[in-house]
């Protein structure tokens, strides 16, 4: 083409210089020389141009030339300080801002206007930054007569993908996820990404490497704010994923190979840690409905040495595979809504980690999981769930709650009854396996029982809560109850009786049910000291403690431990026991354990009145003043000894979980506490009672 051009313009420029000197009338005649030297400037001209475009041939293939892109669009600081010559002497122009609104000023002063002006607020698309622009070059708007008013500047946004010009910060956001969504994602602007689909991206300064749990992820650098990136990861959220990996992990010794799930992978570690720890015992399936984030995943994966289902085997490069050249596991990475691929295809494990709430795929979860398999729902929606947007709590979960010093243990009940009522309209029932509320999510792993009867004993355990509100004493309400005033009377506190007018509020749809597992809890145990997850085993061994309401600590499960068989939902978990015990046994004690494992389903129901207390008690909610209250770990020695089940729970650092009313709680809190000041133990020095006695000693 550009021999083709070349000739046109030679053949051209001949019929000028013949017409101009075949002219009579015309200029004076041009001698032969001079013809010469003309046709040899034009193709000289021209054959640079050939040289220098097939010498950018590749790079215009790829992506359009500089001059296309606005100056506003750059990749890094550096460029943008380039762009305005901040080395050169004198004084120096913003080259974003026109004369009238920043004025000439020296290097210094200028680099800090680009710097908190025009890049603090840059609207990132891949790799590219597009700053904040105070040119005039917005179209000017036509007024009603007509005429064309210049009016004010506006600042505005170029787009990197149509040009177009965008005034808001989170219009421009939502104009370019616009653009990923009709499949736009490579834009026309030098410097683009334009690495192939299965290779990965070479680490620069646009990427970030964050390794958890033995898994390397790429990270954007805007990946902690959900709306300035599609692959969103939350480094808090590292507790949750733990949690999630012991569950998948007890599941998969019961059956493999385990067809998992993650139904939004978002940079997709969830999936990599399930493949490259549990491998060949998992099938595991990462789904995302962004092309962004599934581009992201596929990358990771070959990150990982993981193969993509379909895609092609990742190059050796670590010293850490099993054969050479043979990945560690295979994935599969799937675009495609969450809702759609939950009802094609059944799975034996399923998360669903949306970004809020969870309530609108619970029921294309329960749809297509098998029987007893697993499903784990991790809700961010925390102003929905603690009480603070109570509109959104009635249209999400359909729930009437109150702030209460429960609120934690309230959010995960409410979360509990939701799930348990989109199983029940799949006729399938759930036995809670674990709840868990943190600052930041609430955490809920079910077991799947088909059967339209397991459903009803699941419905059956959905209640009604009675709360005072005058002193917090609350209780489930028991079937059958419809008059007003049975509702005080099955509160243990005399409130309604000392105080006008209604004191109680009823609460809920609540589950009633235990939240804990403890053969489940006590296998997470070991499945996090066998996989090193030293995070997550305090907060286990506190779970196990609560879910058995005592405060006894968990047996050891460190060296050749294991645990003795455990009944989940009515199937007997084989497992063995320590090894040492396990030789050292002989003929009879091998028949007595047999006896004892066929028997476990029988003694599974008296368990059951065994269940953990609902709820806890707050001792700092409920102190006295002008007392000094014992220590938590004495306090509730003081309660076992006088009878109760205690222990602490996960939900608040000061909370006790017991089986005692709230007037027996205070009790014992205030027979054990001492007066802050004393004067007749101390001689009128106004001592503490405690501090008074060391002082004597």
């Amino acid at each position: 083409m550009a021999e083709q051009r070349e000739g046109s313009s030679v053949q051209l420029h001949q019929e000028d210089v013949d017409k101009n000197s075949g002219d009579p009338h015309g200029t004076p005649l041009i001698t032969q020389e001079e013809k010469i030297r003309q046709l040899a400037h034009v193709v000289g001209t021209l054959s640079s141009s050939v040289k220098v475009e097939a010498g950018l041939g590749n790079e215009k293939t790829a992506s359009a030339s500089s001059t296309e892109r606005h100056i506003s669009i750059q990749t890094k600081l550096e460029d943008l300080e380039t762009l305005a010559d901040l080395n050169g002497p004198g004084k120096k122009a913003c080259p974003l801002c026109p004369e009238e609104k920043f004025k000439a000023c020296y290097s210094h002063k200028l680099r800090r206007h680009l710097q908190n002006l025009h890049w603090k607020v840059y609207v990132d698309f891949e790799g590219q930054k597009m700053c904040i622009c105070h040119l005039p070059c917005r179209q000017l708007k036509a007024s009603l007569s007509g005429d064309q008013s210049p009016g004010r500047l506006v600042a505005h946004y170029h787009c990197v993908v149509c040009s177009v010009t965008i005034t808001r910060k989170t219009d421009m956001i939502s104009h370019l996820k616009r653009h990923i969504n009709k499949g736009e994602t490579v834009a026309s602007y030098t410097g683009g990404s334009h690495v192939p689909f299965e290779d990965p991206v070479h680490i620069g300064q646009a990427y970030e490497i964050m390794k958890e749990l033995g898994t390397n992820v790429q990270l954007l650098p805007n990946h902690t704010t959900p709306q300035k990136s599609d692959t969103y990861f939350n480094r808090k959220m590292k507790t949750n994923r733990q949690l999630v990996f012991c569950c998948l992990a007890v599941l998969a010794e019961e059956r493999n190979p385990l067809e998992c799930l993650d139904a939004f992978g978002a940079t997709g570690i969830m999936g990599l840690q399930w493949a490259k720890h549990l491998r060949n015992a998992v099938k595991v399936t990462i789904n995302d409905i962004n092309e962004a984030c599934v581009k992201m995943i596929r990358e990771n994966c070959l990150l990982n040495r993981i193969r993509v289902e379909g895609g092609r085997v990742p190059r050796n490069t670590d010293a850490e595979e099993d054969v050479e050249g043979v990945p560690i596991s295979t994935v599969e990475v799937v675009k495609m809504d969450a809702n759609v691929i939950m009802h094609l295809r059944p799975f034996d494990y399923i998360h669903l980690d949306p970004f809020g709430t969870s309530v609108n795929y619970l029921d294309a979860a329960f749809r297509n999981v098998r029987n007893l398999g697993i499903v784990s729902v991790t809700s961010t929606d925390t102003g929905s769930l603690y009480s603070k947007a109570l509109n959104v709590t009635l249209r999400h979960y359909s729930c009437q709650i109150v702030r209460t010093e429960y609120y934690r243990e309230l959010a995960a009940r409410m979360v509990v009854a939701t799930i348990a009522r989109a199983a029940a309209r799949c006729n399938k029932g759930i036995e809670v396996l674990l709840a868990v509320a943190l600052e930041h999510f609430v955490l809920v792993v079910v077991r799947v029982l088909r059967g339209p009867t397991q459903a009803d004993e699941a419905a059956k355990k959905i209640r009604q809560l009675i709360h005072c509100q005058w002193c917090e004493e609350r209780v489930f309400l028991k079937a059958g109850s419809m008059v007003e005033e049975s509702l005080y009377r099955q509160l243990p506190c005399n409130c309604h009786g000392s105080m006008p007018g209604k004191t109680a509020v009823e609460l809920g749809p609540l589950w009633a049910g235990p939240l804990f597992n403890t053969g489940f809890l006590r296998r997470m145990l070991f499945a996090a000291v066998h996989h090193s997850m030293d995070d997550i085993q305090p907060l286990v061994k506190l779970l196990i403690c609560e879910s058995e309401c005592t405060t006894l600590k968990p047996l050891s499960t460190h060296g050749h431990v294991l645990l003795s068989n455990q009944v989940e939902c009515g199937v007997v978990i084989k497992t063995s026991q320590k090894a040492e015990e396990a030789s050292s046994a002989d003929q009879s004690g091998k028949r007595k354990m047999t006896e004892e494992s066929g028997n476990v389903v029988k003694k599974a129901k008296p368990e059951a009145s065994l269940e953990h207390p609902p709820f806890y008690y707050s001792i700092h909610r409920h102190s006295i003043r002008g007392m000094n209250m014992p220590k938590l770990n004495k306090f509730l020695q003081y309660l076992s000894e006088a009878g109760f089940r205690v222990s602490r729970t996960h939900f608040d650092p000061t909370g006790v979980r017991t089986d005692a009313t709230l007037d027996q709680f205070k009790a014992v809190l205030t027979k054990y506490s001492v007066p802050t000041y004393t004067t007749s133990q101390t001689g009128g020095l106004g001592l503490s009672a405690e501090e008074g006695g060391r002082k004597v000693e």
